[in-house]
């Protein structure tokens, strides 16, 4: 890998412990500059109105970031995980509920066709890349939660069709999505080794999408609930083998958990930046907040979360690039930038006092939309057991 150098010395850029090439560096700007003057402006509103913002959504298809760490051959630019988590990252220091969206489609509803569906990849992931459609996963259920191995659904194979019943819930992009990856039982008999997973596509009989719940944050992200009464799969839709359904998704947590990651980043470092400007702005017994040692120390403990987070997110993403394996990585990056922004995200809202608690900075949008990152892609408890087991296998 190449490391980005500063022009006037010749160095490395080293800012941030990035290492950033000059093609990630170039992603992360351009990306910047989007968020800024696209996004930015509709945080409040989508959010507000629980609103899903289709035009910036197809803006983001048209600068190409859903296909970043996908190969050419389908469409992709090939740019590898660290330079999608880039892309997520700066979404979401603006807005959580893009950024959220963003990596639900491309780590959720495309990556597993591309990884392990073989003959449907042609079919569905240049068409997810291009935007022709959105991608969604059906993994949770009303009684199969951060336990996946308890999935319900059914899927039984008749002829050359697998008849699928049963209930998905906050399933994220799923009143946009054209095409689903969904979870089911093919043999009670074997426990979490008789689940399989399958792509739907939205126009199957038999399976229709119900409204999801009013949410705490992400408001402008979008979900709903999936319901099979006898819809019927083609045989061929099998994602991967019979069976397998439940390694299947557990790679893709993986993947996802570095999505994640990067959405807690952004969000940590949005909020960040606007409690540092505030502090600076603000005066209060004569001199600047920043001046007070009590909120001064508060930004610097600020500071080192994030500094931390970034280098864990990154340190997954990089692993993954390097075809290593990557899960105690990935939820040790999700843990830690998660819980991080909680942290920041509250601490930002106390360093703006009663402003940070109106709707009038974004700050307490960032508190809401945090919340979500400690507990979707497993909760952090789920991410202390994972790094348990990998630590004392």
């Amino acid at each position: 890998m190449s490391i980005a150098t500063h022009s006037s010395t010749g160095l490395p850029d080293l800012k941030h412990g990035l290492d950033l090439t000059e093609d990630q560096r170039m992603v992360r700007d351009m990306v910047a500059e989007f968020a800024a003057s696209e996004v930015a402006p509709h945080a409040h509103d989508i959010d507000e109105n629980h609103r899903f913002p289709e035009d910036t959504w197809k803006k983001i298809t048209e600068l190409g970031l859903t296909g970043i760490p996908f190969s050419e051959e389908v469409g992709g630019s090939n740019g590898g995980t660290l330079a999608y988590i880039l892309a997520v990252e700066e979404l979401s220091k603006v807005c959580g509920s893009t950024g959220l969206t963003l990596a639900a489609h491309v780590s959720l509803g495309t990556w597993p066709i591309y990884a392990f569906g073989d003959h449907l990849r042609p079919r569905y992931v240049p068409e997810l890349i291009a935007g022709k459609h959105m991608g969604a996963y059906g993994l949770t259920e009303p009684n199969a939660g951060s336990d996946s191995g308890g999935t319900q659904t059914t899927a039984v194979l008749q002829g050359d069709e697998y008849v699928l019943n049963g209930r998905k819930c906050f399933c994220t992009n799923a009143n946009y999505a054209g095409t689903f990856i969904v979870t089911a039982v093919t043999d009670k008999s074997l426990g979490p080794k008789g689940i399989s997973a399958f792509v739907v596509p939205r126009d199957t009989k038999g399976f229709v999408i119900e409204k999801g719940e009013v949410k705490l944050g992400m408001r402008g992200s979008d979900w709903a609930s999936l319901v099979f009464e006898d819809a019927r799969i083609p045989r061929d839709h099998l994602l991967g083998p019979e069976g397998e359904g439940f390694r299947t998704f557990m790679k893709t947590l993986d993947g996802g958990r570095i999505s994640i990651a990067a959405l807690s980043l952004g969000i940590a470092e949005g909020a960040y930046v606007v409690a540092k400007r505030h502090a600076k702005e603000r005066m209060a017994f004569g001199k600047a907040l920043a001046e007070q040692q009590a909120v001064a120390f508060k930004l610097a403990d600020m500071e080192v979360q994030i500094e931390a987070a970034r280098h864990l997110v990154y340190h997954a993403a990089r692993i993954k690039d390097a075809g290593l394996p990557y899960t105690k990585e990935a939820a040790i990056a999700k843990l830690h930038a998660s819980e991080t922004a909680m942290k920041v995200t509250y601490d930002a809202i106390q360093v703006l006092g009663g402003y940070g608690y109106s709707r009038e900075y974004p700050v307490e949008r960032m508190w809401r939309d945090a919340k979500l990152c400690v507990i979707g892609e497993g909760t952090s408890e789920i991410q202390r057991l994972i790094i348990s087991r990998q630590i004392l296998k």
